[in-house]
């Protein structure tokens, strides 16, 4: 009996000749959804700037203008997603299945909730749209990630940092609703906020002692500094003067903790995850000048590092988007 030829399964894979001329793609059809974090920081800072130029007794022009340059860059940004999304939809469950993506699509929505909050000091009307458009966005893609989770194996399940950005995110359209006279809006967001987080923060914890994340995984460790500071933000607009505080004391030792393993939480270099540095600080520093009092010095410090770090990380994850480059790294859908 001869032998069965196996030459053609010594053969390599023939793949397809390159393209001439090379396809073109459309615009905006690789907009990865990691420009939206470091410009949710953008926006966080445009808040903190302003709060701490009123709190020295300096005009707040230079907080107005870089408020209108968040906002114009979350809205383009916020655009080039949308058309993308409207190209091919089921590009936004592809962009869920990847960490990068989850927290980007997640900073989008509450991105347009912080662009509501700076511009309700201007038209009350259109900042009420955006939060309501914002919200029921944010409540859509936390669906869609919800039905996503329950059809991954488990180990693709297992709690992340990333989910206070999907499930608490909402309370980033709470200072928009206080700002706009709906104080019951904005309890009903606290109150539903806040057993999420603690109970992403239990898990995240026992999840932190059954297996320490990977170094490139290690930057999204710093979003839990976000939930506190909000928290403890809109405590403090309703009058929850001691939940504020205690708030704040958290996100302040969570911060110093990080600080202390920095060389440990960021041994990789920068990478676009680095966004997830951006919009804690800006909260906690907001936090801070908001409560005022003992705080007021080291939010100050805060939004000094702030106008320094925010931007350059920005700038860095910004100029990596055209070409494809930011897509690649952090396996973005294509439309």
């Amino acid at each position: 009996m001869t032998p069965p030829d196996t030459r053609s399964e010594a053969r390599p894979k023939r793949y397809p000749p390159p393209e001439f001329p090379p396809r073109r793609i459309p615009a905006f059809a690789k907009t990865p959804p990691a420009i939206f974090p470091p410009i949710l920081g953008l926006l966080g800072l445009a808040i903190a700037l302003q709060l701490a130029l009123e709190a020295l007794g300096f005009d707040r022009g230079l907080g107005d203008l870089l408020a209108g340059l968040a906002v114009a860059l979350w809205a383009f940004a916020a655009f080039a997603y949308g058309a993308k999304a409207m190209r091919r939809p089921a590009v936004v469950i592809e962009d869920l299945r990847v960490l990068p993506g989850r927290s980007g699509l997640a900073a989008m929505t509450m991105g347009g909730m912080a662009a509501a909050t700076l511009v309700a000091a201007y038209a009350q009307g259109p900042a009420l749209a955006l939060m309501t458009v914002a919200l029921a966005g944010h409540a859509v893609l936390a669906v869609l990630l919800i039905r996503l989770l329950l059809t991954l194996p488990p180990v693709a399940r297992e709690v992340n940092p990333t989910w206070h950005l999907s499930f608490v995110g909402f309370i980033v359209a709470a200072p928009t609703a206080v700002a706009l006279g709906m104080e019951q809006v904005a309890t009903v967001l606290f109150w539903l906020a806040l057993p999420i987080a603690v109970l992403n923060w239990g898990l995240s914890a026992l999840q932190f002692i059954r297996s320490v994340p990977p170094p490139p995984l290690r930057p999204l460790l710093a979003i839990h500094v976000a939930p506190a500071a909000l928290l403890g933000s809109v405590a403090g607009l309703l009058g929850m003067v001691e939940l504020a505080g205690a708030f704040i004391a958290m996100g302040t030792g969570l911060t110093l903790a990080l600080v202390a393993s920095w060389r440990w939480l960021a041994g990789t270099g920068i990478t676009p995850l680095w966004g997830a540095f951006t919009f804690p600080l800006a909260a906690l520093a907001t936090t801070m000048l908001r409560a005022g009092d003992g705080w007021l010095w080291p939010g100050l410090g805060l939004t000094a590092i702030g106008l320094v770090a925010i931007p350059a990380i920005l700038w860095w994850v910004l100029k990596r988007w055209p070409g494809g480059r930011l897509a690649a790294v952090t396996n973005a859908a294509e439309a």
